[in-house]
This record gives C-alpha cells, sequence and structure tokens, in this order.
C-alpha cells in the first residue's frame, strides 16, 4: 500500500488550493458542439460547466490531486461517482470563485478487487455576485496493490 489508512484518513477536511474558472464563450461553444447540444457563446450554459470548473479551478492538477493520497495514474485510479448541484445558473463569460476540498476517505477490501480507497471531494463554485452558483462533489477508488 503507498499509504497507511490513518494517514489518509487525516486528510479529510484538507481544502484544496483552489482558484477560478471562467466560463469562456470559445469553449463554451466547442463543449456544446461536442455535446450535440445547443453550441452558444452567451447567456445560460450548460450545467456541465459546474463539472468542468470545479475540477480546473480546484488549484491542483488531478495527477497533484492523486499524488495527495498516495497515488499516480500508473496505480490504476478510477472514476467514482460524481454529483453536481446547480444552486442557480451558470452564465458564460462569468468567473466563477472555487473551493473545497476532501470530505471523505473509505479504505475496502474486495474478494476480487483487493484493497482499495474511495476519496471524496467537494467543490463549490461562487459567482461573481459572491453567491454560490454551484457544488460539485466527485470520488475516485484508488487501488492499493503491494
Amino acid at each position: 500500500m503507498a499509504i497507511a489508512v490513518e494517514e489518509l484518513e487525516a486528510l479529510v477536511g484538507k481544502a484544496f488550493p483552489g482558484g477560478q474558472y471562467t466560463i469562456e464563450p470559445y469553449r463554451h461553444w466547442l463543449m456544446q458542439d461536442a455535446v450535440g447540444g445547443p453550441a452558444t457563446r452567451e447567456g445560460t450554459a450548460s450545467p456541465m460547466e459546474a463539472y468542468y470548473g470545479a475540477l480546473a479551478g480546484m488549484g491542483l492538477s488531478v495527477d497533484e490531486l492523486f499524488a495527495l493520497v498516495g497515488a499516480t495514474a500508473d496505480d490504476g485510479p478510477m472514476f467514482g461517482e460524481a454529483g453536481i448541484d446547480v444552486r442557480r445558473p451558470l452564465r458564460i463569460g462569468e468567473t466563477y470563485r472555487v473551493s473545497g476540498g476532501i470530505t471523505g476517505v473509505v479504505r475496502k477490501e474486495g474478494r476480487k478487487a483487493g484493497v482499495f480507497d474511495i476519496v471524496t471531494f467537494r467543490l463549490e463554485l461562487v459567482g461573481e455576485d459572491g453567491e454560490l452558483a454551484a457544488v460539485s462533489t466527485n470520488s475516485f477508488i484508488f487501488p492499493r496493490r503491494d
């Protein structure tokens, strides 16, 4: 195991550096075009921007997040669950402040999968008006091979 469960559990409550994310009109257009949605450059943004904005603005790369929990991409981490709670419409062109951190850690052992950790984190997007616009909750599953 790359990291002791006690060390991993101590990360619960750890805040990420955070940052900001702007829903750029050209990126929103490209994303919508790729998924077959209305390719718009102004107005209300797709709720998926909450997910993209949260990850892009958390202040860590995915590799850095993996390293924080004692893993690398070569270990075979898997995406776990995702939840998006949009509290108010997101706007194309608006900049959101992103903050959050690790909210849970669970170590499990499966008969076939062996030992693995589930790490959950929550990220909030606050709009230019100071209001909470969206919450993105995600988890990754980290296999722990000897």
